[in-house]
Parts: C-alpha cells; sequence; structure tokens
C-alpha cells in the first residue's frame, strides 16, 4: 500500500511538471514593420517605437485618456514655466545589474540634442541642460516656454538609457540595448523579428510571461493566418478586408479605436512642379480625396480637412467643408501655373502597406484624366524611409500619428524646418513662427486661435494631401487578457497574461 502511495504522489507530481511545462509562458505579436533601431533616439517611427517601449521606461507614463502618471519620476514640481524638478525612484536597475541615477537621466536626455537625435529633435529641441541636483533628483531647463514639452516626455526619445553602455558601445548600440523596462533584449533577426525576455529585476509590475516575441509580417493576410492558427497570439494593424474574418472567428477578439492619426500625400516642394503652390492645388482639385478614403477603407476613419486630426484639441477639421473633385479648378491652377499636365511625369512612392497602394492606384487613374502620367514605386519600409531621408524623391504617401497628446506635434513633426520627419522640405518662416506661439501658450482661446490660423494656413500653402484619418486595430486570440489596443498607437504587453 505504502509503494502505491509513493508511485501515485509521483505520478501526480509528475503530471503537475508537465502542466508547468506546458503552460503558455511566450507572448507571440505579428507587426506590419519591423524596428529600425533599438536606440530610442535614432528613429521616430512607430515599430520602433513599440519596440522601445518594453526595453525602456521614460520619466512619466502615458495614460490612454491622453493623461499623465509617474514612471521613473515618482513626482514632479513646476518650478517655473521652464524648470521642472523630478523626484527618481530610488533602486531602479537597469537590464545590467547597474543602478539608474540622475547621471543616467541627464546624459540621455541632452543625447537627444546631439546629431544621434536628429529624427525626434522636434520633441527635444528646447531642452537646455538637465541639472544634477543629487543622484535622484533632476531640474530640467528649458531654453523657452513650451508648454507641450513636458507631455514629449512620454516619447520614445524621453526613454533612459544606461551611461556607461551607450558610451561603451558607441554607433553599435542600437543592436544591443539596454533599459530599465520590463523586458530585456536577447536577440533580433532584423527584418523577421526580435525577442525580449522578462526582466526579473524590474522596478514595476513585472511582466506575467517570461518570453516575447514580436514578427514582422507586412502582408496583412499572413497576419491573419497567423492570428488564426494561434501561430500569434495579437496582429495588427488589421486591414479593411481582414475585418470581418477576425470578427467572425469565435477564437479571436477585434479591437478598434479611433486614432490621431493622418495619411497623407506629400509634395516634395523644393522640386519642380511641387515647388508651385498652384499645381499642388490643381493635383488636389483633381482627386476625389473622400471617394478614395470610402473606397480603400470600407467604414474605416474618416477623410480628413486639416492636418490636425478630428479627435485632437484645437483641431479645425468639423469646422470645413469636404474637400470635392473639380477637374475645371484644375485645368484653370494648371493654366494659371504655365504648366501643362500632359507633360508631367512623376514618381508615386509608397511603403508595402495595402491600403496605401490602393490609394496610389486611384490616385494615378484621376491624374491620368488629364494626362498626367505617374509611376508607382513600393518599398520595403526601412528602404523607404531612407528614400524620404535623402529627400531626392516626388510625391510620396505617409502617415503620421501623434504619440504625445498635443496639436503641436501634429504639425511640427512634418512640417517645421528643422524637422527630421519633415519629408515635404516644406521651409515656411511664418508656419515656425506659429508654431513656437503655439507652444509657448497655455492652453486657453488665445492658443487655439493660433492653431486654428495654422490650420488655414497649412490648407492654402498645401505641402500636403489629407487622405485618411486611421483607427488603431488589433486582432486577439481570446486566451490573451490584459490587452488593450492603444490610441497613440504604442501598444503596451506590460500587463498581458493568458488565459487558457
Amino acid at each position: 500500500m505504502k509503494k502505491f502511495s509513493i508511485i501515485f504522489l509521483a505520478l501526480i507530481l509528475a503530471l503537475s511538471l508537465a502542466g508547468t511545462s506546458l503552460a503558455k509562458d511566450t507572448l507571440v505579436v505579428a507587426d506590419q514593420y519591423d524596428a529600425t533601431t533599438l536606440d530610442p533616439i535614432g528613429h521616430n517611427d512607430y515599430p520602433t517605437s513599440r519596440a522601445c517601449s518594453h526595453i525602456y521606461d521614460t520619466l512619466v507614463f502615458l495614460n490612454h485618456d491622453g493623461t499623465l502618471r509617474p514612471g521613473l519620476a515618482e513626482k514632479w514640481e513646476f518650478l517655473t514655466d521652464k524648470d521642472y524638478k523630478m523626484y527618481l525612484r530610488k533602486g531602479v536597475k537597469f537590464h545590467n545589474g547597474d543602478e539608474m541615477t540622475a547621471a543616467d537621466v541627464k546624459f540621455s536626455l541632452e543625447r537627444a540634442n546631439t546629431p544621434a537625435g536628429s529624427h525626434i529633435h522636434t520633441y527635444s529641441q528646447d531642452l537646455d541642460n538637465v541639472e544634477i541636483v543629487d543622484d535622484y533628483t533632476v531640474i530640467i531647463h528649458l531654453k523657452k516656454v513650451n508648454y507641450p514639452f513636458f507631455s514629449s516626455l512620454v516619447h520614445s526619445w524621453g526613454n533612459i538609457v544606461c551611461k556607461k553602455v551607450v558610451e561603451a558601445a558607441g554607433d553599435d548600440y542600437g543592436m544591443n540595448p539596454v533599459g530599465t523596462g520590463p523586458f530585456k533584449f536577447k536577440e533580433w533577426a532584423k527584418g523577421d523579428h526580435y525577442t525580449f525576455e522578462r526582466f526579473d529585476d524590474y522596478w514595476g509590475e513585472k511582466a506575467k510571461f517570461k518570453t516575447l516575441i514580436v514578427r514582422s509580417i507586412p502582408e496583412p493576410t499572413n497576419r491573419t493566418i497567423e492570428l488564426e492558427t494561434g501561430a500569434v497570439d495579437i496582429a495588427y494593424p488589421v486591414t479593411t478586408i481582414e475585418l470581418a474574418r477576425i470578427e467572425e472567428n469565435p477564437e479571436l477578439v477585434l479591437q478598434r479605436k479611433v486614432i490621431p492619426s493622418t495619411t497623407y500625400m506629400g509634395f516634395n516642394v523644393h522640386k519642380a512642379p511641387f515647388d508651385n503652390v498652384k499645381v499642388r492645388h490643381a493635383i488636389h482639385a483633381l482627386l476625389d480625396t473622400v471617394n478614395i478614403q470610402r473606397a480603400v477603407f470600407r467604414g474605416v476613419g474618416q477623410t480628413p480637412r486639416s492636418l490636425i486630426p478630428a479627435v485632437t484639441k484645437y483641431s479645425i477639421n468639423d469646422d470645413l467643408p469636404a474637400h470635392t473633385r473639380n477637374v475645371e479648378t484644375a485645368k484653370k491652377l494648371f493654366a494659371e501655373a504655365g504648366v501643362n499636365p500632359a507633360t508631367l511625369k512623376f514618381i508615386i512612392r509608397s511603403n508595402e502597406r495595402k491600403e496605401r497602394i490602393d490609394m496610389a492606384t486611384i490616385i494615378q487613374a484621376q491624374l491620368a484624366e488629364v494626362g498626367i502620367q505617374t509611376e508607382i514605386v513600393q518599398q520595403e519600409w526601412g528602404a523607404y524611409l531612407n528614400v524620404l531621408q535623402q529627400k531626392q524623391h516626388d510625391v510620396f504617401l505617409l502617415g503620421w500619428g501623434l504619440s504625445v497628446p498635443d496639436p503641436d506635434y501634429a504639425v511640427a513633426g512634418l512640417l517645421e524646418s528643422n524637422a527630421g520627419t519633415n519629408y515635404t522640405t516644406f521651409d515656411d518662416p511664418k508656419l515656425n513662427e506659429m508654431l513656437v506661439k503655439g507652444r509657448s501658450l497655455p492652453d486657453g482661446e488665445e492658443r487655439a486661435a493660433v492653431y486654428k490660423e495654422m490650420q488655414l494656413y497649412i490648407n492654402e500653402q498645401l505641402p500636403m494631401i489629407y487622405l485618411h484619418n486611421d483607427e488603431a486595430i488589433a486582432g486577439v486570440r481570446k486566451i490573451v487578457k490584459g490587452f488593450e489596443v492603444d490610441p497613440f498607437e504604442v501598444h503596451s504587453f506590460r500587463g498581458v497574461y493568458f488565459e487558457e
């Protein structure tokens, strides 16, 4: 009897251990594109921001409703309109075991204003210096009053890196990052996937699963297939043609949220004939932007009328009339500009996102009606960004979304003269002055008036044509709990767990 009991207990233990080993401890995510670097100041794109958000922490965290909460700074004081005193958490460890101190915070924020941070100067440009009070206290000093600046600390540029590690790694740092976040870097197969592992010494709530794998799957149908089969647990973005397929699957949940994002067709305004504002308006008049959006997105999002998205404060989108196509107006503007549209030939560039290719195809057909010849060139995400950064392109399709809840960043990142993501090459002193003024004002009627004037002025100058205000849409397996699609598109897996 005793022998039987021992065998029975051993069997129960074996089954228990087997159950433990089979428990799901890896979250697999399908993103559309791979990260471009894991250096938080070396980029300004969503796939990279999402990757960095799990390796690093910022001084303040952003809630889904746009409010802020303490991050690496447990509290703060506004000493003046230009000086913020930040009290840092004690005992925060980097992934290499070093403790985070004020020296790392000073190094991280000031590094953003070096050439290495050229892509994110829109956010960091008004930082003067970071003063170290003691190991756990710093004062952030600005060059000028910039009310949106504090909120920008939630952006990837505000991620805190380990000074010692970055200085030792030099230019190679982006391939072997060290942060204070809930996951630490394990490996990266560029263009395919990256793998992070839970950081068990994390200062905050630890991840409920061990391994995070994010796969790059550009083709939307393939993302859905992988989600259906269980090869991935979360997939985004979900395109319009995949919506019903996910909604009808009892094993899946579709999450949708309106986001402050604008897809646009940008002109290289320093390249003829797009240096002529009448030509830009003529091309706009030829396009039926409302029906282009409806045909491509089929009930997702809307056609914007101003650069600041409708869900963002101070947007005048809903106060403006919808754009309508007018071929006769286009012909008149071409004549005034001294340009024969039948002689125009240019390239419309896009990445491989299906909706943008579809929009480009419709645009191509509508321009062809008056003889304009266009070629569509689509490229892989990293190569596409590289072309835009060289600024030799003609016309391009791209999206821009806010990861900081302030209208300044809806405009400045795209059109301010020194912005690293100003791919239209728009360089306008009047707009620059309006942006500076807008940043210098607290929220209220005076600031609202500045952004109204700004949006109307941009519509007059027309460095871009607005095509789509988007939604963040993700497909999630039902066993995945604790995930909520982020309205600022930096989706977080910090609270995810599995419920079989």
